[in-house]
């Protein structure tokens, strides 16, 4: 890693209403980030968005929404860079590259894919399965060191690991020949959280807080109320037993 610069990337795609889960486990540590000497890039994941199918006049109004949590939360634009995915045409071009470079056994080995798609896999959509190559191309177009990831990202950043290692053993004599040194990418090092990384879900408490979870009132949304937080707390499933 000594012939990278620290540099730190992470997104959050703009679907649904960010909650509790979503600031404790990734928007505070964003905030935190910004006092490490590396340079923070947080994008709004657009791309990522549409692996299912989104209103496109609903999904500009999220991405300002996503943008606007991130500022209120405390990431300064004086200090990190905020920026939408879908601005940037390279994380798409790279994607592609890396779609030549992955192999179809890692993907196959990704269980998010198989959680998201469920029983009904032949009708999910490529974007859906190949998401995670999209990702490597998110982080490493930049050449980040560094990525603040929550255990369920964790398999998703070794996907980007191994599609770096092979890329810069596949053009080794390329990457030398240009005098980029031994690698062209880095080897990205994760950023696993550390308490309250995971928030479960107010209904289920063997599932995280999701924002794609049917019910409202398994989340803690950042834009609810007090009289809405209190409320959805009172109403939370405890404890898996019947009552007596």
């Amino acid at each position: 890693m000594a012939d990278f610069k620290d540099l730190v990337f992470s997104g959050v795609q703009p679907t649904g209403n960010l909650h509790l889960g979503n600031y404790l486990g990734a928007i505070k540590r964003f905030v935190e980030m910004q006092a490490r000497e590396a340079q923070c890039l947080y994008c709004v994941v657009d791309l990522h968005a549409i692996t299912l199918w989104q209103d496109p006049a609903a999904l500009k109004g999220q991405i300002r929404e996503v943008t606007a949590a991130f500022l209120a939360a405390g990431i300064d634009p004086a200090r990190s860079i905020v920026f939408n995915q879908s601005q940037v045409p390279q994380h798409a071009e790279l994607a592609w590259v890396f779609n030549c470079v992955a192999r179809l056994g890692w993907l196959n080995r990704m269980t998010q894919f198989k959680d998201k798609a469920g029983k009904d896999r032949e009708n999910a959509s490529i974007g859906l399965y190949a998401y995670p190559v999209l990702m490597a191309a998110d982080i490493l177009a930049y050449r980040a060191t560094h990525v603040p990831v929550g255990e369920d990202q964790k398999q998703h950043l070794e996907l980007t690991r191994d599609i770096a290692s092979k890329f810069n053993t596949d053009f080794a004599g390329s990457i030398a020949a240009h005098g980029h040194g031994e690698s062209f990418f880095p080897i990205t090092e994760p950023l696993i959280g550390g308490p309250a990384a995971r928030v479960m879900s107010l209904r289920d408490g063997s599932k995280k807080m999701s924002k794609s979870d049917a019910s409202d009132n398994s989340r803690i949304n950042l834009t609810d109320d007090a009289d809405a937080i209190a409320q959805k707390v009172r109403r939370a499933k405890t404890d898996p037993e019947a009552l007596p």
